[in-house]
């Protein structure tokens, strides 16, 4: 008796876990959904998250090892980012058999379905082997120009539609001019479910793949932990990722001046310190930490572009060695929780603004805090003072309050 879908679906993401952690633990991080929306598999959004949307009668037609592969297609599609940096390129065809192409050479093509884009599938181009997204983009478009491909002739006119079921229910197979037979128009790129991140704003679009670093980061941490090895195709892209926009503002000196003393001790054992009264065991390592209390204005009036900005300095703010409690607030709280920079970053809210729902917790909350940070565009009435310090931190896009109470400062 064969599996259910949902079974074959677990197997496969069981067996990528094991062959290759990194993919497998990405996986685990996405939602999934069976959708005919797609002929094949593909990329679509979950709020400013990916997900994953499998066609039902496609999966249940390919095989265990290319349900791995198809898996794997498109975990390197988000990794690679190309739902998000690659929409400057005009010719959409194109650069979907492109993108395509590059990520086939990191699958072993026993995983991969029938009649995958590969360098080997163009001959007359003759492409090298991993060379990246652009270099195939730009062989390909020259290849369409001159008209000395007909195998990419074939796969234009299946993609734009000449490969629609005939009468039998089965589809037309589109035929080649020169050597290779036929096409199968079924096998042709299909990212039609990126549509849903091409409508947003360029905005949003960055707060899409700010949260994709984030996981990408988490994943790739993670197993290292566990021993494990980050795949090499990946190590550029986390190269880049790692390297965090600078601050700007210089919180570390900031925050020694406004915030004071910690009001939270950790203690941690360590065998580099000496143990005064037990010399076999481990001294202990006593590290004072601040909590501070961050509060993020989700209103409608805060572009996706500020919140991005907002994220950014707070990534800062918590590398300072600080524990940060985030409040998000329109004109009322929708969420307190720790900051955690390896996890997503959801915003919640983007209705009315109004300051007193945060002020009216931190009055009742400042003990528990050394001080409220305060991250806004400052489109709103002033509270009454706090009784505990506050910074206000307007977004390089608005302009001051001088009716706010307390010490303010403008990102540049």
């Amino acid at each position: 008796m064969l599996p259910n879908k949902s079974e074959a679906l677990a197997k496969a993401s069981k067996d990528l876990m094991l062959a290759e952690p990194f993919y497998g633990l990405f996986l685990i991080m996405l939602n999934k959904v069976w959708s005919s929306r797609v002929p094949t598999a593909g990329v679509s959004s979950n709020g400013i998250n990916y997900q994953l949307d499998i066609n039902e009668e496609f999966w249940n037609s390919l095989g265990p090892l290319q349900h791995r592969g198809l898996l794997k297609h498109e975990l390197l599609h988000i990794a690679f980012f190309h739902v998000t940096d690659f929409n400057h390129l005009s010719d959409h065809d194109i650069a979907n058999i492109a993108m395509d192409i590059e990520i086939n050479q990191y699958i072993d093509p026993k995983y991969l379905p029938p009649g995958p884009q590969l360098p080997s599938s163009y001959p007359e181009l003759k492409l090298e082997p991993k060379k990246g997204t652009l270099y195939y983009y730009e062989k390909l478009q020259q290849g369409k120009q001159k008209g000395n491909c007909p195998n990419l002739n074939a796969m234009l006119q299946a993609m734009q539609g000449m490969g629609q079921p005939g009468q039998g229910g089965k589809p037309v197979m589109v035929d080649l001019q020169g050597p290779g037979g036929t096409v199968d128009p079924t096998q042709a790129p299909d990212h039609s479910t990126w549509k849903d991140f091409k409508d947003m704003d360029e905005a949003t679009q960055k707060l899409v793949k700010a949260q994709a670093e984030h996981v990408i980061k988490a994943v790739a941490d993670q197993v290292v932990k566990s021993r494990g090895t980050v795949p090499g195709e990946l190590a550029e892209i986390l190269k880049r990722i790692e390297e965090l926009e600078e601050p700007k503002f210089n919180w570390r000196a900031f925050l020694r001046r406004f915030a004071g003393g910690s009001n939270n001790v950790f203690t941690k054992k360590s065998r580099k310190k000496l143990n005064v009264r037990f010399e076999e065991n481990p001294g202990l390592k006593i590290k004072p930490k601040r909590r501070i209390l961050v509060a993020v204005d989700t209103s409608g009036s805060v572009s996706t572009n500020e919140l991005v900005e907002f994220l950014s300095e707070i990534t800062h703010i918590h590398r300072t060695g600080t524990e940060v409690t985030i409040i998000q607030c329109d004109s009322s709280i929708s969420y307190i929780g720790k900051f955690d920079p390896k996890l997503d970053f959801e915003i919640h809210g983007r209705g009315g603004t109004s300051f007193h729902p945060v002020t009216d917790y931190y009055d009742e909350n400042h003990n528990k805090y050394n001080c409220l940070i305060y991250l806004t565009d400052g489109e709103a009435p002033a509270p009454d003072k706090c009784r505990g310090p506050v910074l206000w931190v307007m977004s390089s896009q608005s302009r001051e309050n001088p009716e706010l109470e307390g010490f303010q400062i403008k990102l540049n």
